[in-house]
């Protein structure tokens, strides 16, 4: 399976393309974070590691993951 990894000192996000149902509920949440007109659409630095977890928790599909560093 294709997935994509975005990672800061805190933590990893994993974005399954291929599970994503584009239900936009990322980028409507986080703006700042999710851009899909730009590469990479997901700039992990620009939210808290909190608010990443709390949007990622609301994705509809599954497609949007993370994993803490410990």
């Amino acid at each position: 399976m294709d997935v994509h990894e975005y990672s800061n000192e805190e933590m990893t996000i994993y974005w399954k393309p291929t599970v994503c149902i584009h239900s936009a509920v990322c980028v409507k949440t986080l703006p700042k974070v999710y851009n899909p007109r730009e590469k990479p659409w997901i700039k992990i630095e620009n939210a808290t590691t909190k608010e990443l977890m709390n949007q990622i928790e609301k994705c509809p599909s599954g497609a949007l993951s993370y994993k803490l560093h410990q």
